[in-house]
């Protein structure tokens, strides 16, 4: 979801260590560790783990439920757990839920809470917690960033000890998946974010907004063994020359988001371990569809005939991602991959701006470093555009700006999203009701196709709906999805316990709980 907020991008592909100032020798400096061999055998307790962290800032926050930078998502991640999650393979998997059935006209889904499962302060979890955590999401004054998404959600009712029934306003097929987000970490009843009290495995220690966050092991926590640390900090950086500073000096651990340029050159360093992870995560461009010159389908699709994506990958990822279709949710069991898959043709892109009354078009193209890569595709884009008779103005503003007052109203802009899968995208993005519907799609066919689908229960006939809905899309829709982004982030080498995470979210899904010293 969008979010990271002040993530100041790497300056270009194929840039070394000069150009960002990077200094080898800087890997004797001060807090550093001798270099050392790869750990092995079982994981070892205890130990601090220093992460950097790409963006935050003064609004950084300790609320679960409105996580919006990766800071803010690897302290949810950490201090919090929801009744279940998607795991390293992006399959759902149970945390403080054992188990979560629907009734068979899929209206009703009853949760089973885990045994043993403990607050930081040793409380245990009850149905009570269940009911107002989501009392505290849902809360009509003060909708938390998971309440879009359940709107289907008519009331949470405690039926025993250990159970909580979900009670819908209309069948949930896909249910689960809702409640399988970051963002709905269940709390105690009476919940204070000066407070922060989840089930996660680490609780917290200190907290200094923009700047640093520290955590101890909970000492409750469910899963036996874990965590191995004994604690945690995550240091905010703004600025990639720092993050990527902070490692080779080893003043840190571990960071988030390499810069696809310096890639190779952390691999070839021995002290350096480079972890990757094949994700979901699409970087679009997003044209209003209710603005001209993109009200007209036929413009949306020039621009979209003008894309090479292969040069995009290579140039913008150096080869660190997936082309695209124009389509999202590329895991979802009914992504649309028949369609044909779209190629560069100027030649038609240029009949159909003519077409559209648009020849010689110039449109400004609002980017910013929201993202690796979203500066570099947005220069990538304004070239080839131009061979279609397209002048595109690039306006490049700082993240706070772009993430201001005027997000949502730019008339082409870009974005970026983690994996999900298409129809809890589509409540994030895709509709008028959603938090983040940067392109002002509300495209009446697509709408009912998605009201159907939401609410029938065989999946065959779901899975037809929803490639019909990806169809008006892929023909007419307002983003320019033209690959997905491989995750690339990197670790000093004694540390283990990280492995790859398909859902786009930085190291291992920032599952610390896993991690541990050599």
């Amino acid at each position: 979801m969008p979010g990271t907020f002040t993530r100041r991008q790497f300056l270009a592909a194929g840039a070394g260590t000069a150009a960002l100032g990077l200094v080898p020798a800087l890997s004797g400096c001060s807090g550093g560790r001798a270099t050392a061999a790869a750990p092995t055998g079982p994981p070892k307790r205890g130990g601090t783990l220093r992460v950097g962290v790409t963006g935050g800032g003064a609004a950084d926050t300790l609320d679960p439920h409105i996580p919006a930078t990766n800071p803010d998502i690897a302290r949810t991640v950490n201090l919090f757990e929801p009744l279940l999650h998607r795991n390293h393979d992006y399959q759902l998997e149970m945390l403080v839920a054992e188990s979560l059935t629907p009734s068979a006209d899929a209206r009703t889904w009853t949760a089973v809470l885990r045994a043993g499962v403990r607050f930081h302060d040793g409380r245990p979890v009850t149905p009570a917690d269940v009911v107002a955590t989501f009392a505290r999401v849902l809360d009509p004054q003060d909708p938390k960033s998971g309440a879009a998404s359940l709107s289907m959600l008519g009331e949470v009712v405690p039926t025993g000890d250990r159970t909580v029934e979900f009670r819908l306003t209309e069948p949930s097929p896909g249910f689960d998946d809702y409640l399988g987000q970051y963002m709905l970490g269940i709390v105690p009843s009476g919940f204070d974010p000066a407070n922060p009290v989840g089930t996660g495995p680490f609780r917290l220690e200190s907290f200094t907004p923009g700047q640093q966050s520290a955590f101890v092991r909970n000492e409750h926590y469910w899963r036996p063994g874990e965590p191995y640390l004994d604690r945690l900090v995550l240091i905010n950086f703004t600025e990639d020359d720092a993050r990527i500073n902070a490692l080779l000096s080893s003043q840190v651990d571990a960071i988030d988001q390499v810069p696809v340029g310096l890639i190779d050159v952390l691999a070839s360093d021995e002290r350096i371990r480079v972890l990757r992870s094949e994700t979901g995560t699409w970087l679009p461009f997003t044209m209003r569809v209710d603005r001209p010159p993109f009200d007209d389908a036929r413009v949306r699709q020039a621009f979209r005939l003008v894309v090479d994506r292969e040069q995009m990958i290579n140039q913008v990822l150096s080869g660190q991602g997936r082309v695209g279709n124009d389509l999202y949710a590329p895991f979802d069991p009914a992504y649309a991959a028949d369609l044909p898959q779209r190629r560069r043709d100027v030649e038609g892109a240029r009949r159909l701006l003519a077409e559209a009354g648009h020849a010689n078009l110039t449109v400004e193209l609002v980017t910013a470093p929201i993202q690796a890569g979203a500066v570099e595709a947005a220069q990538v884009f304004q070239r080839q555009a131009a061979d279609a008779g397209i002048t595109v103005n690039l306006r490049r503003v700082d993240t706070t700006t772009f993430f201001g007052d005027d997000y949502l109203s730019w008339d082409f802009a870009q974005s970026f999203w983690y994996t999900r899968n298409y129809l809890p995208q589509v409540a994030s993005g895709a509709v008028p009701t959603a938090p983040f519907n940067e392109t002002h799609w509300a495209d009446p066919e697509f709408l009912d196709l998605i009201a159907r689908a939401r609410s029938t229960v065989d999946t065959n006939e779901r899975n037809a709906l929803l490639r019909q809905a990806q169809r008006i899309e892929y023909e007419r829709g307002g983003n320019i999805v033209w690959g997905f982004v491989d995750q690339v982030d990197a670790h000093q080498v004694y540390v283990a316990g990280l492995v790859p995470d398909r859902t786009g979210i930085s190291l291992s899904g920032y599952q610390f709980r896993q991690a541990w010293l050599g």
